[in-house]
C-alpha cells in the first residue's frame, strides 16, 4: 500500500476497470461513492474497500481519501470534480475531462486557487509503450513526423437510451472515442491549427461517426476515424520522413509496434507486458506528482487538455451536435 489514498467517485464500468488496475499495482483504494448505497456497497466488498458512501458529497468529505478518482459520465465531471476540488481533494478526471473548454477551464483556475492536483485521466498517454513512442520520436530515428493516423471504432450499444447516445450525458462517439486519436496526435504533433470534420448523427443528436483532418502549428497533418456503430482495425501509424511507427490493434491499449525504416527494414519491434488493463500509470503518474506537491502534468498539462477540448467544440459545431446546456 501507498501513502496515498484514493476515493472512486461513480461505479460504473470505467470504474471497475480502474479500481481493478488501483488494486492490480496494489495501490490503496479507501473509499467509493455512489448514489445508491447498495451500489457503494456492493463495489466496496468487490474490491475490498473500506469505506462505501451513498453520496458523493459524503465521498468527498471522507477523511481517508486524498485525491478522487471522477468515473461519472462527461455531463457531470465538472459538478463532481468541483465538489471533490472544494473538499479539498486532489481529482483525477476521466476523460473528456469535461463537456466543453469553458468547464475546463473553470476547473483549471478553482484548482489552482485551492493549490490541488487536476489531471485528465488519459490514461494511454501513460501506457508504456507510448513512453517510448515519444522517446523514438525525441530521438529522430523518424526524422520529420509528417503524419499521424488512428482510427478509435467500436461496435457499441445503439438504444438511444443508452449513455453514449444521450446528449444530456454528454453522449456521442467523439467525447467518448475520438478523444483518444485526437489527443494522440496532439501529443505527437503538437496543438491542432485547423480541424476539418464531417460525420454521421444518431436519431438523438448525437454523434455516431467523425472523420476529421488536422493541420497541426507545426504544419503537419493528423487523419482520424471515429465510429461508434462499427468496428475497425484500431490502429495508429507516425509516417516520418526517415521512418514511421506501425502501431498494432488496440494502439491506445498495451500493444506492440514496430519501427519501420523508408526503405522497410525493421528498425525496432516492441511488445507491452503490462499486469491488468493498464489504467495504473496514470494513477501511479498522479500519486508521484502529488508526493513532489506538483499540481499538473507534464505529460498531459491541464492546459493542454482545455485545447483538445476546444478542437472537440469545433468540431461539434461542424457537425451540428449540442448539448441541452448550449440551447
Amino acid at each position: 500500500m501507498t501513502d496515498i489514498r484514493w476515493g472512486i467517485l461513480a461505479t460504473g464500468g470505467i470504474a471497475h476497470a480502474f479500481t481493478a488496475d488501483l488494486r492490480t499495482a496494489g495501490l490503496d483504494v479507501a473509499a467509493v461513492g455512489s448514489r445508491r448505497i447498495e451500489a457503494a456497497r456492493a463495489f466496496a466488498e468487490q474490491y475490498d474497500i473500506p469505506h462505501a458512501h451513498g453520496s458523493y458529497d459524503e465521498l468527498v468529505a471522507d477523511p481517508d481519501v486524498d485525491i478522487v478518482y471522477v468515473a461519472s459520465p462527461h455531463s457531470h465531471h465538472l459538478e463532481h470534480a468541483t465538489l471533490a476540488l472544494e473538499a479539498g481533494k486532489h481529482v483525477l478526471i476521466e476523460k473528456a475531462v469535461t463537456l466543453d473548454a469553458d468547464e475546463a477551464r473553470a476547473l483549471r483556475d478553482l484548482a489552482a486557487a485551492r493549490g490541488l492536483l487536476v489531471m485528465e485521466a488519459m490514461w494511454t498517454r501513460y501506457l508504456p509503450h507510448m513512453v517510448r513512442i515519444r522517446e523514438i520520436v525525441a530521438a529522430g530515428t523518424l526524422g520529420e513526423v509528417r503524419i499521424v493516423s488512428a482510427d478509435h471504432t467500436q461496435r457499441l450499444p445503439s438504444d438511444p437510451s443508452h449513455r453514449l447516445n444521450a446528449l444530456e450525458l454528454g453522449g456521442g462517439a467523439l467525447l467518448d472515442l475520438g478523444i483518444y486519436p485526437v489527443s494522440f496526435a496532439v501529443d505527437i504533433l503538437g496543438p491542432i491549427a485547423t480541424a476539418r470534420a464531417v460525420g454521421r448523427l444518431a436519431e438523438t443528436g448525437a454523434d455516431t461517426e467523425v472523420a476529421i483532418a488536422a493541420e497541426h502549428a507545426g504544419g503537419a497533418v493528423s487523419s482520424l476515424a471515429v465510429s461508434s456503430r462499427a468496428a475497425g482495425p484500431n490502429t495508429a501509424h507516425l509516417v516520418g520522413t526517415e521512418a514511421r511507427i506501425d502501431i498494432d490493434r488496440v494502439w491506445y491499449t498495451p500493444t506492440s509496434f514496430r519501427v519501420i525504416a523508408h526503405d522497410g527494414t525493421v528498425i525496432e519491434e516492441y511488445t507491452s507486458e503490462v499486469d491488468g488493463r493498464g489504467m495504473q500509470f496514470e494513477a501511479l503518474y498522479a500519486e508521484h506528482l502529488i508526493r513532489e506537491g506538483r499540481t499538473d502534468s507534464d505529460l498531459l498539462p491541464f492546459d493542454e487538455s482545455i485545447a483538445i477540448m476546444a478542437t472537440l467544440d469545433d468540431i461539434r459545431t461542424q457537425l451540428g451536435v449540442t448539448y441541452p446546456k448550449e440551447r
